[in-house]
């Protein structure tokens, strides 16, 4: 050789910060070069052992790292941050299997609505919903309880992401279903507030019954509303969808104001199940 590389650019070789195309000249003058890779051996200034290491280390968990679901994806994909959307893709109401069961039995239960009378639908609709969100952040329910409890993110911020998730899931494939029996006119939109409705009910009795007992008890109110008012159809007339939404829009307010109780249910529930 000839000529041997600059120290300054031995250096920025072995701090890896020599950019192309001198990185390509480098390299290629290394290979030939005896006396430049003694230099570059004594001015390096990286434990190369540890480096090598921590390469393996990386490249085992990018290995490891399991693969986004469409849910996950889709959630990503509109702008939702890469770790509240793995959150959101473990809640079991968004698992396709789930969805699955939501849109057969919505779809059934617009069908029967076709022959028989569409109050099957508007009260069954709003229900679905329900169910959902008490899966999304039950202990015993939800496999990721535990993993969500103690995200850097707070419960009740989380649970109303959830909610959000699984509301919008739900409320589509029951769009979808309402379909079926788009000749009643808008009569067959008349499940849409009473689902927001008993979705914020449930969550806000869920710090005091838990999110399974919250549910069954806002389901069986709506259940006993319903039948007391079928034969004038009354919760789904204009005033009674009116009342409806003063219902929900007071559960919402009260809702806003102990969001602080969620850290301090979830948490001592938490404490209680590992003991």
């Amino acid at each position: 050789m000839t000529w041997h590389l600059l120290d300054e650019d031995l250096r920025a070789y072995a701090t890896r910060t020599l950019a192309a195309p001198g990185l390509w000249s480098t390299e290629a003058h290394l290979a030939a070069c005896g006396e430049c890779r003694e230099r570059l051996a004594a001015a390096a200034t990286i434990d190369f052992k540890s480096a090598i290491d921590g390469g393996w280390a990386r490249l085992d968990v990018a290995l490891d790292a399991p693969r986004p679901g469409p849910v996950e994806r889709l959630m990503i994909t509109v702008g939702v941050p890469d770790h509240t959307a793995r959150l959101l893709a473990a809640t079991p109401a968004l698992r396709l299997s789930w969805l699955v069961a939501i849109a057969v039995t919505a779809a059934l239960t617009a069908t029967v609505a076709v022959f028989t009378d569409p109050v099957v639908f508007l009260a069954v609709a709003p229900l679905l919903p329900l169910v959902a969100v008490a899966m999304s952040f039950a202990p015993g329910i939800d496999p990721t309880y535990e993993i969500a409890v103690v995200a850097p993110i707070r419960s009740f911020r989380l649970l109303l992401l959830r909610c959000l998730a699984v509301l919008s899931a739900t409320t589509a494939l029951s769009a979808v279903a309402s379909l079926f029996i788009v000749e009643y006119g808008l009569r067959a939109t008349g499940w849409f507030l009473p689902s927001l409705a008993l979705t914020v009910l449930s969550v806000l009795l869920s710090p005091r019954l838990g999110a399974g007992p919250a549910a069954v008890v806002v389901g069986v109110g709506w259940a006993a509303l319903v039948a007391a008012t079928v034969g004038d159809l009354l919760v789904f007339t204009v005033a009674g969808q009116v009342g409806v939404g003063i219902v929900g829009g007071i559960a919402a307010v009260a809702l806003s104001r102990q969001r602080g109780t969620y850290d301090r249910y979830h948490v001592p529930n938490l404490m209680r199940r590992a003991s």
